[in-house]
């Protein structure tokens, strides 16, 4: 598998508050399959990750969304966390980067809270997925359909609720970034 997504250019999307497992584990498989990696974010420097509710660890950000362009990159990943995916879904920036890659139809993996980007993005509508239990209401309301899955995989959107899930959530990602771009992963 060390190979499995070479030339692979993988963006992180993340500022502070983020979950830092949902970040560090993925990280450190896509990187061992070896996928070239991007930690990109509004905050210019560092982002604070989080261990539940208590501070954990900062990160060097490589790229300023506000900058970003998805077309260099092969995919996305969502990193959750409460504060991380709320502060995400109020910057206008990082909801255009999002929505570009299911423009360009590109794989997206998002896990716990990040789905709520995907709502402020437009692109959940007749969408199968999850999320953490508490967005629920919000993604059926923006037209989403919520299952309580460890992993949920629809044309290369792939979504799952919690830490618990992050080995079939890595999977999933794994196999859908290697598979590239899905004409049904649309905006």
């Amino acid at each position: 598998m060390a190979t499995r997504l070479e030339g692979r250019k993988v963006a992180f999307l993340m500022t502070d508050g983020f979950e830092q497992v949902e970040f560090e584990r993925p990280w450190e498989a896509l990187e061992e399959a070896g996928a070239e990696l991007t930690l990109v974010s509004p905050i210019e420097g560092t982002v604070l990750g989080f261990h539940h509710t208590d501070k954990a660890d900062t990160f060097d950000v490589d790229l300023d969304v506000a900058v970003a362009d998805a077309s260099a990159f092969d995919a996305l990943v969502l990193p959750g966390g409460v504060v991380n995916a709320d502060h995400l879904r109020m910057d206008v920036h990082a909801v255009a980067f999002v929505r570009a890659f299911f423009e360009q139809h590109k794989p997206v993996a998002a896990i716990c809270h990040a789905p709520w980007i995907l709502i402020e993005a437009g692109v959940v509508r007749g969408r199968s997925l999850t999320s953490y239990p508490s967005l629920k209401t919000d993604l059926v309301n923006a037209g989403a359909d919520w299952s309580d899955e460890q992993v949920v995989v629809d044309q290369g959107l792939v979504t799952s609720r919690r830490p618990a899930d992050l080995p079939a959530f890595i999977d999933k990602a794994i196999e859908e970034i290697a598979e590239g771009e899905h004409a049904g992963q649309t905006a």
